[in-house]
């Protein structure tokens, strides 16, 4: 079997696996659990859990006309297809989510940015609600690499621009300049512009990166 497909194979695997887990994570939350903020800018948990069911149901060509239509505002676009995964009850919003646990169905793009999706937005969700889960470390490993080569859903590689960054519990190492170390979660999360996972990395070039992302959180 060709390397590539191989890889390929892994990524999604371990993305079926963190979704897997996620969905266990929720079962047992209230409502109120549900509605509260997470680390997404105005989206509730429940929103994040239907945003991450709509980018495991829809494919390259209803991603394209559903950023034409909202006219390439990428925010629009993502609130319109996470109201359409938004259930009756967050029973139902959680049923969905559990339904494209499988899913390979994703807009375009390489498969270690879908992982990133699902690990991003797992601790978005986890972090508030004092949720604490051991992601496999050659899972954040290939994201890291990922976020650390380029921008893509999110621009991680301007942010650690000009720093080194390097992993305690793992190889991921990465850049130049005035050191960061933590964990490969923490590495991510930060370059995925989480500013709450500064408080866990250390080094001279933590001020740095926590300046770049300032006292906001981004969504993806």
């Amino acid at each position: 079997m060709p390397e590539r497909t191989t890889t390929t194979r892994r990524l999604w695997s371990a993305a079926h696996a963190e979704r897997a887990a996620l969905a266990a994570d929720l079962a047992d939350l209230d409502g109120a659990q549900w509605e509260l903020p997470s680390l997404c800018e105005g989206w509730s948990i429940e929103d994040v859990v239907a945003h991450l069911t709509a980018a495991a149901s829809i494919g390259p060509a209803r991603w394209f006309a559903s950023v034409i239509g909202a006219r390439f505002d990428f925010d629009l676009h993502n609130e319109r297809r996470l109201r359409e995964r938004l259930g009756p009850t967050p029973a139902d919003t959680l049923a969905q989510f559990r339904g494209v646990t499988t899913s390979t169905k994703s807009a375009p793009g390489p498969v270690p940015a879908w992982l990133g999706e699902v690990i991003v937005h797992s601790e978005d969700i986890r972090r508030p609600l004092g949720i604490e889960h051991a992601y496999p470390t050659d899972a954040t490993t290939a994201v890291a690499r990922f976020y650390a080569r380029g921008n893509f859903a999110v621009p991680s590689r301007t942010t650690s621009r000009g720093l080194r960054l390097e992993a305690i519990d793992g190889p991921f190492a990465a850049g130049g300049g005035p050191l960061v170390r933590g964990t490969t979660l923490a590495l991510t999360m930060a370059m995925a512009g989480r500013g709450a996972y500064c408080d866990e990395l250390h080094g001279p070039g933590v001020p740095i990166l926590a300046a770049r992302l300032g006292p906001g959180l981004l969504g993806t």
